[in-house]
């Protein structure tokens, strides 16, 4: 107590200065217009941007959960596309009476949120672990997609975690076709550049062009049709001359893979017995 006594005695003539200065600022900001509104613009300003600053670190640590909602609504609109294409096939309507199944929505399958834990992208034979098992109802031969497109094919489960065949994997092979054409191949990746991937066996009399979508085919019990796989880079003759063989920008950025869903659809195990029983 005594040092703080001293402290203040030594130094009273530097307090009284500041209380002096305070007290000629208070009553001028107070009692002159002039003052005060440039004290408050100026207040309003610094104000302004320290809420802005906040908001942005604000925003910044909420990405994670951004990033998957907007994950899920990129899904949910797939499917839509997916189904309207196909009910305007089937009914044979035009585009304006689509608005009237605008309430209609496939059922027939289920979604599964999940992380990559583990990626590779520099081996022949890449793999990518998810943090989801059996526990959660993943199960070998369900697909897996990100917010850009497909990412690969589930290929073994335990209680707690699944391995995933990603594209970038030599035993990956998807049926893809181009979209506004029935015509499908198979999509293979022959090592290389993660970017990349080859859809083969594409008939010669198929039409199409660079640049154009190559989605999912619908023709297997993995993925629904219409699930975007990439767009078509550069094209060539296969070995044989009998089909084509296109390259394939893959939309997925295998490099930055994280948040990912899995997909189940109902019927998928008993279709997959019957054909099995069907090749033996």
């Amino acid at each position: 107590m005594r040092n703080l006594l001293n402290f203040l005695i030594k130094y009273n003539y530097w307090f009284l200065f500041l209380l002096l200065e305070v007290t000629s600022f208070v009553l001028l900001f107070r009692f002159n217009h002039y003052q005060q509104s440039v004290y408050f613009t100026s207040a309003n300003g610094v104000a302004g941007k320290v809420y802005e600053i906040s908001g942005g670190i604000s925003s910044y640590f909420h990405l994670k959960s951004v990033n998957e909602d907007l994950l899920d609504r990129n899904m949910w609109l797939e499917q839509r596309v997916a189904f309207l294409e196909r009910s305007l096939q089937e009914r044979g309507l035009d585009s304006v009476k689509l608005y009237s199944m605008a309430r209609l929505a496939p059922d027939d399958y289920r979604i599964f949120k999940a992380n990559v834990i583990k990626n590779s992208l520099n081996r022949a034979d890449n793999y990518i672990t998810l943090d989801r098992g059996s526990l959660d109802s993943i199960r070998p031969e369900m697909g897996v997609v990100d917010a850009n497109g497909v990412v690969g094919i589930v290929y073994k489960t335990s209680p707690r975690y699944s391995l995933v065949i990603p594209l970038l994997n030599s035993k990956s092979s998807i049926s893809c076709k181009i979209v506004g054409s029935d015509y499908f191949g198979y999509l293979k990746w022959e090592g290389g550049d993660s970017r990349f991937a080859y859809l083969k066996d594409l008939p010669r009399h198929a039409e199409f062009n660079l640049g154009d979508t190559v989605v999912t085919s619908g023709y297997s019990t993995v993925f629904p049709e219409g699930v975007m796989v990439g767009t078509v880079d550069d094209m060539s003759d296969s070995h044989d001359g009998l089909s084509y063989l296109l390259k394939i920008k893959l939309a997925t950025d295998f490099g930055k893979v994280s948040n990912v869903r899995v997909i189940s659809r109902s019927g998928q195990e008993e279709q997959d017995m019957l054909e099995k029983e069907g090749e033996k």
